[in-house]
């Protein structure tokens, strides 16, 4: 029998609209996740399981062995965590942009079509 292959799964976290209006900052988002993506029901095992976080200026790519079975929705529940603690999740959604990317977009407000009354 020949070993299987082990491939790796890539998630990314798109940041730019926040990074870009200073609202966001990607270092401490980073920090955030490392300290509390949980890999086997436990936190703190990343680099053990081989698990890896990588940042870009605006992005986050997390990438786990694909074995691992690592899940794309903690992630968003961990950014939503993020963003409450952060008190931005007024102002800020976790978007899915494809199959294993998700994206931080605002909320879109329309508004100011108002008419007002005259006297």
């Amino acid at each position: 029998m020949a070993p299987k292959k082990v491939g790796t799964v890539k998630f990314v976290l798109d940041c730019t609209a926040p990074v870009d209006d200073k609202v966001l900052d990607v270092a401490s988002f980073e920090k955030y996740l490392q300290d509390r993506i949980k890999v086997g029901g436990k936190v703190g095992t990343l680099a053990s399981n081989g698990v890896s976080i990588q940042r870009d200026r605006t992005k986050l790519t997390v990438s786990a062995p694909s074995d691992l079975g690592f899940s794309k929705r903690q992630l968003k529940y961990l950014s939503k965590r993020y963003l409450k603690k952060q008190q931005l999740r007024d102002y800020l959604r976790v978007v899915a942009a494809s199959k294993n990317s998700y994206e931080l977009r605002y909320f879109s407000i329309a508004g100011g079509d108002d008419i007002e009354d005259e006297e």
